[in-house]
């Protein structure tokens, strides 16, 4: 997982918005990459596209991003493997799911079938809660949260 793979943001980029990690950020990137990236990556024998990984305070804001996102911290990474070939996105959720520690697990909207992305976070300074989430939107269009079954 390169630098790069994590903080490319085009959002930041159009609105002049500084991405860059700091110190304690790049300690935490790389703890996720030993965790989580690598092993997926090295398991499936294949690229592994991050959607979404770092994301300074303002970036965070100007996306909406949730306030506590441990997208802030370089604790979390979003994968979405739609039309790049195998794995899939579900193949990737499973994997995570029964094979490494992990603080948070989303199945990112998406059908039962396969989830549109997915989202997963590991904690440096925090004991793995092992976290499996559902995200699905209401009537409203809101996005609410349900324990993964």
């Amino acid at each position: 997982m390169s630098l790069t793979e994590v903080t490319n943001s085009n959002t930041a980029k159009r609105k002049g918005i500084s991405n860059q990690p700091t110190e304690e950020h790049l300690v935490a990137l790389k703890t996720l990459a030993e965790n989580i990236f690598q092993p997926i990556r090295d398991h499936f024998g294949s690229p592994i596209w991050v959607s979404s990984g770092y994301r300074s305070a303002a970036l965070n804001k100007a996306i909406g991003g949730a306030k506590k996102s441990q997208h802030c911290k370089g604790e979390a990474l979003d994968l979405d493997m739609d039309g790049k070939g195998s794995p899939t996105n579900a193949e990737i959720f499973y994997y995570i799911k029964d094979n490494l520690p992990f603080d948070q697990l989303i199945w990112e909207f998406g059908s039962d079938k396969s989830p549109d992305w997915v989202h997963v976070s590991y904690s440096v300074s925090e004991k793995q809660r092992g976290q499996i989430l559902k995200a699905k939107r209401n009537s409203a269009g809101k996005t609410y949260y349900e324990t993964y079954n």
